[in-house]
């Protein structure tokens, strides 16, 4: 995760939004819990930070604002879920309740079969893909800081150098990782920032909408 977001999330941590936080869920906090996570409603994904957590809630820190009066899932770097109740949101930043106790133990270990897995974003969105002097068309999907994959009729060779241009989204030079099917999974030569990958994806799901 980018070390100014880290920064950041740490020193907002004891302001006096969570100091309020705190007394209304009367349950033992876990400070300084930076997490990378991404919130879940039936308009979008939305990357957050999971700042601190006990087994009755969570506070996050937020990159843009989140869709009022819409149901919010946690989803947790290894997959896990948890339904949400909105407490409050200010400042970059927002507080839930769980709807049911944690597991607070499992949430700070985050136990997972995959290794080091990157947030992903379920957007898609049509590209270019160019190599060498060709351009083909694709769908740009499953977005994380480090990746992503593109579904092209293109026979594309592992290990190929290429290069993704798109509508609301930084031009980036990647490499084919993996293949199946039509479907290609695809390392970023440059990280995106986690913050700039939050406001990106966010964008991009309020244009689909409008």
């Amino acid at each position: 995760m980018h070390e100014a977001v880290r920064k950041e999330a740490i020193a907002s941590v004891t302001e006096d939004g969570d100091a309020e936080y705190s007394e209304q869920r009367g349950a033992p906090r876990l400070r300084l819990l930076i997490r990378a996570a991404k919130l879940v409603s039936s308009q979008g994904e939305y990357l957050c930070v999971v700042r601190d957590a006990s087994e009755g809630g969570v506070s996050v820190r937020l990159f843009h604002p989140l869709p009022a009066d819409d149901a919010l899932t946690l989803e947790l770097q290894n997959g896990d879920r948890y339904p949400l109740v909105r407490v409050w949101e200010e400042d970059g930043k927002a507080g839930f309740q769980f709807e049911n106790p944690a597991d607070l133990e499992r949430i700070v270990e985050s136990p997972s079969r995959f290794a080091k897995r990157a947030v992903r974003v379920n957007v898609s969105l049509p590209c270019v893909v160019r190599f060498g002097d060709r351009e083909v068309y694709a769908m740009l999907c499953n977005l994380s800081q480090q990746g992503g994959r593109i579904t092209t009729s293109e026979r594309l060779s592992l290990v190929q150098r290429i290069r993704i241009e798109a509508d609301g989204f930084p031009e980036v030079a990647a490499k084919v990782r993996w293949r199946r099917g039509e479907t290609y999974g695809l390392s970023f030569e440059n990280n995106l920032q986690f913050e700039e990958l939050a406001r990106i994806a966010f964008d991009l799901q309020q244009n689909q909408k409008s």
